[in-house]
């Protein structure tokens, strides 16, 4: 049957309900360049407006699975397991959890995307350390998970072809925030990897796509329910995105934030993420009777040096430069520094998140056009979070920047970003949720 791209986007435009060769056609064309980006996008509007079934959102998924190779890894023994992010500011908890959970014997084949809006990219930071390939052939990346049991690489024309394509487009078109294309982006790419479980951290707050709890449960649901009927363990935590992760954002900012909680230091914040994460994985991976378990074991990966040794060992089977690992000061440094100062004193009642990414890709860390390079060592360094005090005067962060011009557009929504009180905020918790499948 010869289905026409323009009755596939009429069709949903309409609010109606594709079919499952509809769909298929569709993702099917454009990855084949058959169908136009112009009309991609016009489907992919189409989506944010209209919305998808459940249905929909599991064949979409599927599709897009399918436009190219799933991985076999069925010669590797060990649980494969991954963990993703639905995006948000200054999170590196990929390169912590890639080597721990391979420290402790999983197998993660983590494929990640670059940089999405005001979100940073796993790819973009990665290649912040000089040499770093993420554009390894499907024979490479089976070798370097055979190896050392983790890699971490973008998708390639072998791997989700589909996804690599809508991932740009999207970026570029508004419709990144869609919950149906968040989830068939991520569970096409993740499913592709062969793995036995998932570990899904959706963000939620004012640095995330989902603003709101409710939001980030939808999607959260969908995600999980996607990977139940592929017949995957998976579970999804709702965490807090109402602050950046950490305190660097940035690419080399925060790779260099990221190898010190590997080396038993960085913000509590983070090292509690990835603890929580880790028990998931070990938990979900078989190689903890429970989460708490698999916390402990995380933790005692950490102590002893072998996550972080695990973590030297992929850089340099992906090319990079290991002596940057041992020695973060040679990661890629910005020209100038400027520190932003409090107005006041008082306490930090809040942070906007979305201005702080936002103002982090007008500085160079992200792309705001399509075809721009990155900058890999610009962004911020916090130095105050909420809840904690600050007198007048006292740094609040300070911008590492190459441009004036950059610099001079980023600062207002840096400064503004800053709620100062009289009194701080009751505390949240960094994990709001747990979802798991049946």
């Amino acid at each position: 049957m010869n289905i026409s791209a323009l009755d596939v986007i009429r069709k949903k435009r309409d609010g109606n309900e594709l079919s499952p060769a509809e769909i298929d056609s569709f993702i099917r064309g454009y990855t084949r360049g058959e169908i136009s980006d112009a009309q991609a996008a016009a489907w992919l509007m189409a989506v944010v407006l209209r919305g998808l079934t459940r249905r929909e959102t599991a064949d979409l998924t599927d599709a897009m699975l399918h436009s190219g190779d799933v991985l076999d890894l069925s010669a590797l023994s060990a649980p494969k397991v991954d963990k993703h992010s639905t995006g948000g500011v200054g999170d590196k908890t990929s390169f912590v959890l890639a080597p721990l959970a391979a420290a402790g014997g999983l197998i993660v084949p983590m494929i990640s995307g670059r940089g999405l809006g005001h979100t940073g990219g796993t790819l973009d930071k990665y290649e912040a350390i000089p040499g770093v390939s993420v554009n390894l052939t499907l024979p490479r990346f089976r070798q370097v998970l055979e190896t050392c049991g983790c890699a971490i690489v973008g998708a390639t024309a072998e791997i989700a072809p589909a996804d690599r394509k809508l991932y740009a487009l999207r970026n570029v078109t508004g419709t990144v925030e869609s919950p149906f294309l968040i989830c068939a982006s991520i569970m096409s790419k993740k499913l592709a990897e062969g793995i036995d479980a998932l570990v899904l951290d959706v963000k939620s707050g004012s640095g995330s796509f989902m603003k709101h709890d409710e939001d980030a449960a939808h999607v959260a649901n969908l995600m999980v329910e996607t990977g139940r009927r592929m017949g995957k363990k998976t579970v999804a935590l709702i965490t807090d995105m109402d602050q950046p992760l950490g305190c660097n954002v940035g690419n080399a900012l925060e790779v260099e934030e990221a190898i010190s909680v590997l080396r038993g230091r960085g913000p509590e914040d983070l090292r509690q993420l990835c603890l929580e994460l880790a028990g998931w994985m070990f938990h979900l991976g078989s190689r903890a009777d429970s989460v708490e378990e698999g916390k402990r074991l995380g933790a005692d990966l950490i102590g002893s040096g072998k996550a972080f040794d695990r973590f030297r060992q992929m850089v340099a089977l992906q090319g990079g430069e290991v002596a940057v690992v041992d020695d973060t000061n040679l990661l890629p440094k910005a020209q100038y520094k400027l520190d932003i100062s409090s107005p006041q004193t008082g306490y930090i009642t809040s942070i906007q998140c979305e201005a702080i990414g936002k103002a982090s890709v007008i500085l160079g860390a992200g792309r705001e056009s399509e075809g721009d390079a990155v900058d890999p060592a610009v962004g911020l360094v916090l130095h105050k979070t909420v809840a904690q005090p600050v007198k007048a005067g006292e740094p609040l962060c300070t911008v590492h920047y190459n441009s004036q011009s950059c610099l001079d557009r980023a600062r207002p929504l840096i400064e503004q970003s800053f709620q100062i009180g009289d009194a701080p905020p009751e505390p949240r918790p960094i994990v709001r949720r747990v979802i798991a499948g049946s």
